[in-house]
């Protein structure tokens, strides 16, 4: 198979969809790998070092695109990046089509065959390539959070651990996931006062069990959310509902009930946000105001330490990407029902159910589409 891996065109966008060690895997296992142009340069990755694994650098992502049998990516494809798509080709990526239907439309149109990585499970009933993604989002909320909070940058002016005779930030974590365990813990050693909301007892119990002491953990109710908000000087919304948009659990009216220049991280922005004020933004610009309260809603968060993030996502897509590429999608779908898992759309047919609950568009099995 002929694998292709342009540069990403997202805004502020570093990471690339393939190591030079993914790379080379894959050229070991027969196939030819076709490399736009210092796709890698953002992740400190080099041309020579794609040419020393085997693969084939290329000028434009038009080559790659018009070459490739499977494009492999890290964001959802751009507009420009649409229109290349074709008939037959194989899509691996990260998509989020839930709050997009632009995209979801484009890809329908195209006729290509679409795996999205945040929608491919695990026996345990995981997210294995979102999880690395999710983590590193996690261990950068706090982070970006604090950034956000300094008076500079309109915030509340308050330090995450405070001083000898003044109270540390309190921080309110919303969802008990990846992404609410990670943000917890690293806003929890910054000397934080943190407490993590969720509707799952058994999640609860096994932050309590696990981290004892370290953070806060509370049962979330519409009540109990709105009253810890309301003392909050940072609120990080962690929630996710695999491939769907995620649900609003703060409106704008209760924006006005929060500490002046409190900062809200939206790390579900990729689904479409969790809080009723949040739109996507990019690290060039990513703060911005509303009545007050501080909203930091990148779209790509893992794409400000993208060597790390790059390296942890391909150590994940790695072996899908070889049974891909190994055994053609569909026997890769039919040998793995948890990569089947993560087809989103098949020659014009949306196979995702959450995206065609969101959109309104009919959908069809994905055992199906596999076996047509």
């Amino acid at each position: 198979m002929k694998i292709g891996c342009p540069k990403e065109i997202k805004p502020q966008e570093f990471r690339v969809g393939m190591t030079p060690n993914a790379a080379y895997e894959a050229v070991q296992h027969g196939h030819e790998v076709i490399i736009e142009t210092m796709a890698g340069a953002g992740a400190g990755f080099e041309d020579a070092d794609y040419v020393a694994a085997g693969a084939v650098i290329v000028d434009t992502a038009e080559e790659v695109f018009a070459t490739a049998d499977m494009i492999v990516k890290v964001k959802e494809p751009q507009a420009v990046e649409r229109k290349m798509l074709r008939e037959g080709q194989l899509l691996f990526t990260y998509l989020h089509l839930a709050p997009d239907p632009d995209q979801t439309h484009d890809l329908l149109a195209s006729g290509c065959t679409a795996i999205a990585y945040e929608t491919v499970t695990d026996n345990s009933g995981g997210l294995p390539l979102l999880a690395p993604m999710s983590e590193v989002a996690g261990r950068l909320a706090p982070q970006m959070g604090a950034w956000t909070l300094q008076k500079a940058n309109g915030g509340r002016g308050v330090l995450m651990g405070g001083v000898p005779g003044v109270g540390p930030a309190r921080v309110v974590v919303i969802g008990g996931g990846v992404v609410g365990t990670h943000a917890a813990r690293v806003a929890a050693g910054m000397g934080a006062d943190v407490t993590v909301l969720d509707r799952s007892l058994n999640r609860l119990k096994y932050l309590d069990d696990v981290f004892g002491r370290t953070f806060k953990n509370q049962y979330s109710t519409a009540g109990s959310t709105i009253e810890l908000v309301r003392q909050a000087d940072m609120v990080i919304g962690a929630v996710l509902i695999p491939g769907a948009a995620a649900p609003k659990l703060i409106s704008k009216a209760q924006l006005s009930e929060m500490k002046p220049g409190a900062a809200i991280v939206d790390v579900a922005i990729d689904q479409g946000g969790c809080f009723e004020t949040s739109r996507a933004t990019t690290h060039a610009d990513p703060i911005y105001d509303v009545d007050g309260i501080m909203h930091y809603c990148v779209a790509n968060m893992p794409g400000a330490v993208a060597r790390t993030s790059t390296i942890a996502l391909g150590n994940a897509t790695m072996p899908f990407m070889l049974a891909l590429a190994d055994k053609g999608w569909k026997q890769a779908c039919l040998d793995d029902p948890h990569l089947l898992n993560g087809l989103n759309v098949h020659a014009g047919q949306l196979t995702y159910y959450a995206v065609g609950r969101a959109l309104g568009i009919n959908v069809v099995s994905p055992t199906v589409a596999v076996k047509s």
